[in-house]
């Protein structure tokens, strides 16, 4: 069975709207174009996903992840918004020493996070779509955007913070679970895919740099894609 995870109940709603629900925490069956999946909004964030993902991959029946969702745009000539786009690789870059400029070190205190695979963990998870896609009986469509993900415990609110998270992580969007869902995954050797729409132009607050209603359809579309086979 394969767990389809969101951060909120909007997007799993948005994603599967003839779907039961499911709330926060919560975790449903469903099948799907011929599928069994396993439903789970985790909550916004990557405690919130951590603990999720703890839960689910100890069930015995898993035997993958898809983390839907939508994102933010680094770089909306790119990844323009209401673009869907797979994660190829994770950086949480609050992790490790933090300088009086607000730049992070992850080797500076020395102790990296652990490891996942044959990969050394201190902030970034190198993850392989197109293959573990390919494991859970999945593909990736003709468009889809190959997107290197930041995950973040606070939403860019700057144009400055943006520009340096997008030098320092080589980011392309911005989220708040991937890592944290990526993460377990990998250690447990099952396949990971994060698939994500993009909504809004990180370190932007402004109305005009964002469409939610646009990327959550367009989430609908991506996952009905993702699952025909």
């Amino acid at each position: 069975m394969i767990v389809v995870a969101t951060a909120t109940v909007n997007e799993m709603k948005a994603a599967f709207p003839d779907a039961p629900a499911v709330e926060q925490g919560g975790a449903v069956e469903y099948g799907f174009q011929g599928r069994d999946l396993l439903l789970a909004v985790t909550g916004v964030g990557v405690v919130n996903a951590a603990l999720a993902a703890g839960r689910l991959l100890s069930r015995p029946d898993v035997d993958g992840m898809v983390n839907l969702g939508i994102a933010g745009s680094y770089n909306p000539e790119e990844y323009p918004l209401l673009s869907t786009c797979y994660a190829w690789q994770e950086t949480w870059p609050e992790y490790g020493l933090l300088d009086e400029e607000g730049s992070v070190d992850p080797k500076g205190i020395g102790f990296a996070q652990g490891t996942a695979g044959k990969q050394i963990v201190w902030n970034r998870i190198k993850l392989n779509p197109v293959n573990d896609a390919a494991g859970m009986g999945l593909t990736l469509r003709d468009g889809w955007l190959r997107a290197a993900g930041v995950t973040v415990s606070g939403v860019t609110g700057t144009p400055e913070r943006a520009g340096w998270l997008k030098l320092s992580c080589n980011a392309d969007m911005e989220n708040m679970e991937g890592f944290a869902l990526a993460y377990p995954c990998m250690q447990a050797g099952l396949p990971f895919l994060e698939l994500r729409t993009l909504s809004n132009l990180v370190g932007s607050r402004e109305a005009e740099d964002w469409d939610l209603k646009g990327a959550l359809k367009a989430l609908k579309d991506a996952a009905a894609d993702l699952f025909s086979g």
